[in-house]
């Protein structure tokens, strides 16, 4: 594995914030987009946690953000989710 090899992993075109994991399902953030919004997301799950008081409405909140969220990272994905094992090639 060469730093080439690396560099070319992690690179997407225009418009895309995330490249798919190379093992697993799943995306990474790989632009400073990217990694904002999920900055912006871990910290409206801890203000949420922690200024909530009632449990089920925590749950339904965090659940509210999180569907969004997720729907994000797959629209900004260079290449679409689907089970990776190793390099792209």
């Amino acid at each position: 594995m060469k730093f080439g090899d690396l560099q070319t992993a992690f690179k997407v075109r225009p418009g895309y914030w995330f490249a798919p994991k190379m093992f697993g399902l799943g995306a990474t953030p790989v632009t400073w987009q990217g990694w904002a919004l999920v900055a912006g997301f871990l910290a409206a799950v801890l203000g949420l946690a922690r200024w909530v008081a009632d449990d089920a409405t925590k749950i339904a909140a965090i659940f509210a953000i999180t569907l969004p969220f997720v729907v994000v990272v797959w629209l900004k994905t260079d290449g679409g989710w689907r089970w990776h094992w190793g390099w792209r090639r």
